[in-house]
């Protein structure tokens, strides 16, 4: 493929297995080829949309010093404000990623029994105070978690397994909203950044992402070459993780992407779908085909991304 395939996922919601089908099949093709689609007809109102993007620019707009009391380094659990080069996702490059960021994970109460067990990556979120703030993220994570399960159920019918296979491994998922901000290259600087994120491949099972028609994100083909992922109005960019990739035995594969700094300020919104925290992630038998073997060993949702994460973050390095 030498571009992104653009999917109508409406498909999905039908009563007619043929039509579900037909969509799980436009998925698989786009999963084993390139890793990354955009889809259309999602069901996410662009009001929601539209409501998230304003709630993280007045979030980035805040003072350093007040962005930094609702530092990640106050969370265990990947929740929190990332500070500008807090983040290097190539571990290769010698400098850090010029952007910062902000993750939401699943929303639960202090008293919550996994909160209290101290259980990996079940805290609680760091909430700024912000009138509606709240409120208006919760409402956008909880579309995009409805839908990312919505694609899955399309997932499991292209790989030949039951159709609601993932639901119950994405009903307390792992889920991170991550809201960023790519500052414009500064004119001047000692020491020039080389990107807004270094190449990476993500994490989990699949991506879902929104962007602001400022250009950056560009996607590696399989040939090796780099696909500038242009902006599309109202369609999401989506791109499955490594954690799926795992999944299926590299039926569906993955692929590296960066984000170039760009020539004014850039924000997007990353939804990243994670599998529960004790999901047990294994290849599953329809991917491993006569001749072939499983090429990984079973882990859990929480084991595998908390070894990714570890890997990430400068803080957690140190």
């Amino acid at each position: 493929m030498t571009e992104l395939p653009v999917i109508d996922v409406s498909g999905l919601a039908s009563t007619e297995l043929s039509t579900r089908a037909a969509v799980a099949e436009k998925l698989g093709h786009a999963c084993r080829e390139i890793g990354f689609f955009y889809v259309v007809n999602h069901g996410i109102a662009p009001a929601t949309r539209d409501a998230m993007f304003a709630a993280s620019r007045e979030f980035f707009a805040l003072p350093v010093a007040v962005k930094q009391d609702y530092s990640i380094k106050r969370s265990p659990h990947n929740r929190g404000y990332v500070a500008l080069e807090g983040e290097r996702l190539d571990d290769r490059a010698t400098q850090s990623d010029y952007k910062e960021a902000f993750n939401i994970g699943l929303e639960l109460p202090a008293g919550h029994p996994d909160v209290l067990a101290g259980k990996p990556f079940r805290g609680v979120n760091l909430w700024p105070a912000l009138p509606h703030w709240r409120e208006t993220v919760l409402a956008y994570y909880d579309a995009c978690w409805s839908l990312g399960r919505r694609i899955h159920h399309g997932f499991a019918l292209d790989l030949g397994i039951a159709e609601n296979f993932f639901e119950d491994k994405l009903d307390a998922p792992l889920a991170t909203l991550r809201m960023l901000h790519y500052p414009a290259r500064p004119n001047s600087t000692d020491r020039a950044p080389d990107s807004g994120a270094g190449m990476h491949t993500d994490y989990g099972n699949l991506t879902i992402l929104a962007t602001d028609g400022v250009a950056g994100l560009q996607v590696r083909a399989r040939s090796g070459a780099w696909l500038d992922a242009p902006h599309i109005p109202g369609a999401f960019v989506c791109n499955i993780g490594d954690c799926l990739m795992r999944w299926t035995n590299d039926v569906y594969i993955s692929t590296p992407h960066r984000v170039a700094i760009p020539v004014q300020d850039r924000y997007s919104v990353a939804f990243f779908l994670d599998p529960n925290p004790d999901a047990r992630v294994e290849v599953l038998q329809s991917c491993v085909t006569p001749g072939t073997a499983s090429r990984y060993q079973p882990t859990s949702g929480a084991d595998y991304l908390r070894e990714r994460l570890t890997a990430t973050y400068d803080h957690l390095k140190q």
